[in-house]
């Protein structure tokens, strides 16, 4: 069985895909958005899997790639096209190659046009198909910088991508209207650009008086992308929180384990955000806590002194995961979820005050 997941990067409008083998967890990632690395791996970890290698479709030139940023947190390798011309990858694919991830596999198909190096990676069944820019949602990807050539594009959808079985569902690098997925036979029946009965000359000329804006990021995303993502010549990873050996979630939370907490009470503010009732009811609560109630917490904030991180709790961890973000907002940087909340802090005979022995 395969996992699959579709992620999306709002500010480039990016789809990220994470595919993996359900018998053996070994799993792929094409195209990762570096400023999603964290949520990214977060899922990874979440889902058991390992991550093998990221993908590229392409050098983007709207987004700087996240694959240098997840090799190092998770040590996949970096994998694209040869005909890419990027520096720094663990494998340059050619025509034709399989990338391998447990029992499963894809198919490395060359598609040039919007850029030399575009490829389009085909699930072992024909049974999805990773088109990068080449072919959109009722689309194209453009053919007017980075060596594109829209007579190439053209021959490269209509022989490499619609030549795949008519129930192979598409699934492109982006999307500008929050569409998700289409299929061969609906490409090929209703894509104004290359659909139908349209011509090599008729989509040349189409593509030649699109007249679109120059891509936002493209000065700093080619180069970037072209070094696999590495951020400049003395790279680092973007820092972590220093302040505790802290969790990131797939849902955005940053979390602290309870043994932490408990050995570092002095450390930081425990916020509880549960009701007054329960503060004293028979879970009770952590020594030195402050009580202040979820549904008063946004208007309340500015009360909260900034001298220490902050630990949110609430009884089962619901509350106060929401808490981090409000804490968030309201300018706080240093701040984390008690996963579990009481009931496991309880649960594992930690110390409290109050409440039912």
């Amino acid at each position: 069985m395969l996992v699959f997941r579709q992620l999306f990067d709002p500010t480039s409008s990016t789809y990220t895909y994470l595919l993996g083998c359900s018998v053996t967890g070994e799993a792929v990632m094409i195209d990762p958005v570096f400023e999603q690395g964290r949520r990214d791996a977060a899922l990874v970890s979440e889902l058991g899997l390992k991550l093998l290698w990221t993908l590229e479709t392409h050098v983007h030139a709207d987004h700087v790639t996240g694959a240098w940023l997840l090799k190092n947190r998770l040590g996949s390798g970096i994998a694209l096209a040869e005909a890419s011309g990027a520096a720094g990858a663990d494998r340059l694919l050619q025509d034709g190659e399989r990338v391998v991830f447990g029992k499963r596999s894809l198919e490395v198909r060359a598609t040039p046009g919007h850029t030399n190096g575009c490829v389009t990676y085909v699930l072992d069944d024909e049974s999805m198909a990773f088109t990068g820019d080449c072919v959109l949602i009722r689309g194209s990807g453009r053919t007017d910088f980075q060596q594109g050539d829209a007579r190439a594009l053209y021959r490269s959808v209509r022989s490499r991508i619609f030549s795949l079985p008519e129930t192979c569902l598409l699934y492109p690098a982006h999307d500008y209207r929050g569409l998700t997925v289409t299929s061969v036979c609906e490409e090929k029946k209703f894509n104004p650009r290359l659909g139908g009965e349209i011509g090599e000359a008729d989509y040349a000329g189409y593509m030649k008086n699109l007249d679109l804006p120059h891509p936002k990021k493209i000065d700093e995303a080619v180069p970037a992308n072209l070094r696999c993502g590495r951020p400049g010549n003395d790279a680092e990873l973007p820092p972590e929180p220093a302040w505790a050996p802290l969790r990131f979630t797939f849902s955005g939370v940053w979390e602290v384990e309870p043994h932490w907490l408990e050995e570092n009470l002095g450390a930081v503010r425990v916020l509880d955000v549960r009701e007054p009732d329960e503060f004293s009811g028979p879970l009770g609560h952590i020594k030195g806590a402050t009580l202040l109630p979820l549904g008063d917490l946004a208007s309340r904030a500015k009360e909260l002194p900034k001298d220490k991180p902050i630990v949110a709790v609430c009884r089962a961890g619901s509350r106060s995961a929401h808490a981090t973000a409000i804490l968030q907002k309201a300018g706080f940087a240093d701040v984390a979820n008690l996963p579990g909340g009481m009931l496991r802090w309880r649960g594992e005979g930690r110390g409290v005050e109050g409440g039912a022995i």
